[in-house]
């Protein structure tokens, strides 16, 4: 069975976008060759990558270009050709390499995909798709990057969950740059 993990950021005060839903300030600008090393070995993991319509749009308005091969081409190469996702009613096509567009049944897809063959599936950024797929229990790992910014306001990746999701510490490993990589399990 396909493991379905969240990889996301935080800031300091558990925001997941900033007030004008806006996810750069995700982004550390304090040079760091060690979680350089950590984006490339976590982009390398080979499987799917899914997203909602917003995350895809940023994602592919990115990725594709020169500017991210010059930036990071070992991520920029492995994002290209990873196997995506994206669930968007509104969304006419997804045009970024190796992207198939969903629709709607975003967690019959979720369940038919864990339970067929292949490599794990990643959710990234994607909020919306992440607080339904919590809900239904779907998710297996979350990994959160907390990055040292305090947004003062903005949206979790939990919006609208109706209840607590009990989580269960797995590993964690701070950065010099001041990023803390934190994982969880749901607790069971």
């Amino acid at each position: 069975m396909r493991k379905l993990s969240v990889f996301n950021n935080i800031s300091l005060d558990g925001y997941f976008t900033d007030r004008d839903n806006r996810m750069d300030w995700a982004h550390n600008p304090v040079p760091d060759k060690e979680w350089d090393e950590f984006v490339e070995g976590n982009a390398g993991g080979g499987g799917a990558l899914v997203f909602g319509r917003i995350t895809y749009e940023l994602m592919a308005a990115y990725w594709p270009t020169p500017t991210a091969a010059r930036n990071n081409p070992v991520v920029a190469k492995r994002m290209n050709k990873l196997e995506k996702i994206v669930f968007s009613r509104t969304l006419k096509e997804a045009v970024w390499e190796n992207t198939r567009l969903v629709k709607d049944g975003l967690a019959q897809e979720i369940r038919a995909l864990k339970a067929g063959p292949g490599k794990d599936l990643a959710v990234l950024g994607s909020g919306s798709v992440v607080s339904q797929l919590a809900r239904e229990g779907l998710i297996d790992e979350y990994q959160i990057v907390v990055t040292p910014v305090v947004l003062g306001g903005g949206r979790t990746m939990f919006d609208r969950l109706e209840k607590p999701l009990p989580m269960k510490f797995v590993r964690s490993r701070v950065f010099p740059n001041g990023n803390v990589f934190i994982s969880y399990v749901p607790a069971e």
